[in-house]
């Protein structure tokens, strides 16, 4: 298994108990990238899911400060000023959100070669990262 990006939208599933299905589905899925150590993140990713967990979830910001201790087992990427600039790029020449450019960016950074998320087209191939949505009925075909 080579390495993959985890984006936000996954790791908020994983603690959702109002969608049993997406929440066990993606348990799974960073289960298998924690054992494999393959699993990527960015602080980008650690920011949005604290407010997510905070806003959308209501749990404790305390919890949501421990359970990002949890996170630390996957390989993390600092978001650097090249960074961002590279996300600005690829947000023009690829007409996504900043936020979803420099999360592809990021995976692109750490060499992943797929990126989970749903803020994406299925299948979409982007600065060399393979966009993977793994509710998708073949989501995890790719």
């Amino acid at each position: 298994m080579s390495k993959v990006f985890i984006d936000t939208n996954i790791l908020i599933y994983s603690m959702d108990k109002n969608d049993p299905e997406k929440m066990n589905r993606s348990r799974s899925l960073l289960k298998k990238l924690k054992d494999a150590l393959k699993g990527v993140i960015s602080t980008q990713v650690l920011q949005e899911f604290y407010v997510a967990a905070t806003k959308k979830l209501k749990v404790e910001p305390m919890v949501v400060k421990n359970i990002l201790n949890t996170f630390e087992n996957f390989e993390i990427v600092t978001i650097s000023p090249e960074i961002i600039k590279d996300g600005i790029d690829c947000s023009i020449l690829n007409k996504i959100s900043f936020w979803d450019a420099l999360i592809v960016v990021a995976a692109g950074y750490a060499k992943c070669d797929r990126l989970w998320t749903e803020d994406l087209n299925h299948g979409q191939l982007i600065r060399g990262v393979n966009i993977i949505n793994p509710y998708h009925p073949d989501g995890m075909d790719h």
